[in-house]
């Protein structure tokens, strides 16, 4: 039977967390006003995690799974879980209980009201520290106004998707994805839902602060061409630059050819200003460029490992550019 709605969580190492995510998650499943099926998306975990999965898995046969073949990445779990979901509303949230499973049914009114998707938009980050609230807060913002389409602040993953919206992302071809901008970008009714956000159940933090600055250069790359303006202007100044002191070195030299402003050490503050400029020009230029080759290699955006839950047993490795069959060796309806 066909569920009417599917709620996807990416789990990395998250064996202290699965039983009581669980817990919480299953009374919500049980209220909700149609079949449901949990899609458990093991992103290489190096702990027990795909071993608990497996238990609740035959234990609810609400609950299906994809394992990976190694770590591909939250972006690229959420994909293939999204790939895999029947859903006519589906849900997206993190395994940590920081997006608190309470909240889908205010996700689902929503839904119901007609909004084809319902975002949790965080409006207090509980126990996280300052710097963390300080970078979030200024790269929300800095993406908003910088962004080609208009990117809800303080919103992570957390949401609810129509069936159509879904479709759609399942379409798009991008391999470096950035789900929540894919999400404003497409379009339809779009509405926020409040939320505070709860620290982690248990567990290491899984987006350390390189992860998170990677996520974000990823963000503004991928919806904004105003990098590649802003060296363009950094370079244009960097040449008035040069031309004003070319012209006072010239100046000095004539009227002060005793000032220490016309040695060896303006010509190397110049040196080192415009090889700076041009090294920050190119390191942006590298991030598109970058971008470029891996859509031309075209590879599978992940491999599986297993899958369990899904009703058809046709083994078939997901397209980057199309919905996957659902498959696997371990079949059960969900």
């Amino acid at each position: 039977m066909v569920p009417k709605y599917s709620l996807i969580i990416p789990i990395l190492d998250e064996e202290s967390t699965i039983f009581e995510l669980y817990r919480r998650i299953s009374p919500v499943m049980d209220h909700l006003d149609g079949l449901v099926e949990l899609i458990l998306v093991n992103d290489g975990s190096r702990d027990r995690s795909l071993d608990l999965i497996r238990d609740l898995h035959e234990k609810d046969p609400r609950v299906c799974y994809l394992s990976f073949a190694r770590n591909f990445g939250h972006q690229i779990a959420v994909t293939a879980g999204l790939n895999f979901a029947r859903g006519q509303a589906v849900v997206i949230l993190d395994a940590d209980l920081q997006d608190p499973p309470e909240l889908i049914p205010e996700l689902v009114r929503q839904w119901q009201q007609g909004y084809e998707v319902v975002y949790a938009q965080r409006t207090q980050r509980r126990q996280e520290g300052w710097f963390k609230r300080c970078t979030a807060y200024v790269f929300y913002r800095l993406l908003r106004q910088l962004a080609d389409v208009d990117i809800p602040t303080d919103t992570g993953d957390f949401c609810l998707m129509d069936r159509r919206v879904v479709d759609v992302l399942n379409a798009m071809p991008e391999r470096n994805r950035y789900l929540r901008g894919l999400r404003s970008w497409i379009g339809f009714r779009q509405t926020a839902v409040p939320f505070e956000r709860d620290p982690r159940f248990a567990g290491e933090v899984k987006y350390t602060f390189h992860k998170s600055l990677g996520l974000a250069i990823n963000g503004l790359v991928s919806f904004s061409k105003i990098p590649l303006r802003f060296s363009t202007y950094l370079g244009l100044f960097a040449a008035v630059v040069a031309v004003i002191m070319a012209v006072l070195v010239v100046y000095w030299r004539v009227f002060y050819p005793k000032s220490p402003l016309t040695g060896y050490a303006i010509i190397a503050v110049a040196i080192f200003f415009l090889g700076a400029v041009q090294l920050f020009s190119i390191g942006i230029l590298g991030e598109y460029i970058g971008r470029i080759y891996e859509e031309v290699k075209n590879r599978p955006l992940y491999t599986l490992a297993e899958v369990a839950g899904f009703t058809d047993s046709a083994a078939v490795q997901p397209s980057p550019r199309s919905k996957p069959t659902p498959s696997g060796n371990r079949d059960r309806l969900c």
